[in-house]
């Protein structure tokens, strides 16, 4: 693989970062603090291809790969986590399930949507009482002559409230059986689907995350991706490339943290000197730029495989797992450097450390990543 950024990477990195600057940068403190998701900016966004990254020009994407994905991953994340996490979730979890998984008329109603920002997308599999042991999930899909009534709830779901439209993961047959959930499309405004906004996190606060409730919602034959019973492999192989995105937007937050540790250690003096000067704080920023720098290559390496169609299960573990890391890390050392600046939201470093938490344990916390990768070394 090459390290340096192709021709398009340049392309989408510079695109983003003027973007970023003049549509995000400016507003995120009012959004962080009111928790408001911003739709207007993911529309716009849509409208520059971003949210139809590695989707094929003929269902109205971009018709890019995973390191174009990835870079524009780690620009937003360098300003923003927030909304950054929102890009990712709609592009690699509902939009890339159904084009990795849908029919080829699911294809064609859906994602032009999608990809043009016309419709934001959510994904849910979490629950209440299933995070990481996802197979004992207690909402429900009974079939009634050719619909699927469906019942039950999900938590923790990007674009819950705003997403038009929605892939559940509902159990179809036996509790703790992989063979017994399927993936459901479904469109905002069905009779007996609603949502109710999480309120008060700690991180990611632009982002919106919801519970949604299901009672009673039919929903056609049509309307289910793949086979019935599918919906769990299916979900392991979207989040095994939901991994690079979790793994690329916490490159970025690192990132944007370092470099505000950067700026702030040559600006700030004491005892005659800027601070960057002393052993100490060098020391932190070569320990940040070392693990950035590793972290980047290793997510890289992961959308390599992506874009191969290679097996990425502990390639895509390794990244999510160690670039979440060394985002908290680089949020906290930030912290540190910054000092009693560090810890007021006048300064960035605080917002780069709530949104770096969330890295560690989204699309399957740094344990599960360890579990992973323990079990594909020992296979």
């Amino acid at each position: 693989m090459e390290f340096e950024y192709n021709e398009n990477q340049e392309m989408i990195a510079q695109m983003v970062r003027d973007f970023a600057e003049k549509e995000i940068r400016p507003n995120m403190k009012q959004w962080d603090d009111e928790e408001h998701f911003p739709v207007d900016v993911m529309k716009k966004m849509g409208e520059l291809g971003l949210l139809g990254i590695f989707i094929p020009e003929e269902y109205g994407g971009s018709g890019f790969g995973y390191f174009e994905y990835a870079t524009a991953l780690m620009e937003l994340g360098k300003v923003c986590g927030g909304i950054g996490l929102s890009v990712a979730a709609h592009n690699s979890l509902c939009t890339g399930h159904i084009y990795y998984h849908g029919s080829d008329a699911q294809k064609r109603k859906y994602l032009p949507k999608l990809a043009s920002g016309e419709w934001i997308g959510a994904w849910g599999l979490t629950e209440a009482n299933t995070g990481s042991d996802a197979m004992r999930m207690q909402c429900t899909a009974v079939k009634d002559g050719n619909d699927w009534v469906i019942n039950g709830s999900k938590n923790w779901i990007t674009h819950g409230l705003s997403g038009d439209v929605a892939v559940v993961l509902i159990r179809t047959g036996d509790l703790l059986d992989s063979s017994g959930i399927t993936a459901f499309i479904i469109e905002k405004g069905t009779p007996g689907f609603s949502a109710i906004k999480i309120k008060d996190k700690l991180g990611v606060r632009a982002s919106e995350t919801a519970e949604l409730i299901f009672d009673n919602v039919r929903i056609p034959e049509e309307n289910v991706i793949g086979e019935v019973g599918m919906g769990f492999k299916q979900a392991m192989q979207i989040l095994d490339g939901g991994r690079i995105s979790i793994a690329a937007l916490s490159c970025g937050i690192a990132r944007g943290a370092f470099e505000a540790s950067v700026k702030y250690a040559k600006e700030r003096e004491q005892f005659g000197q800027p601070i960057a000067h002393f052993q100490a704080i060098g020391f932190k920023l070569a320990d940040m730029a070392t693990e950035v720098k590793a972290a980047e290559l290793l997510t890289f390496q992961a959308a390599d495989l992506k874009n191969k169609k290679k097996p990425l299960t502990k390639q895509g573990a390794f990244a999510k797992y160690f670039a979440s890391e060394v985002a908290v890390k680089c949020g906290n050392e930030a912290v540190q450097i910054m000092g009693g600046y560090g810890y007021t939201k006048e300064y960035p470093a605080e917002k780069f450390l709530r949104d770096s938490k969330l890295m560690t344990i989204g699309e399957g916390t740094s344990e599960i990543q360890k579990l992973v990768i323990s079990r594909e070394i020992l296979k």
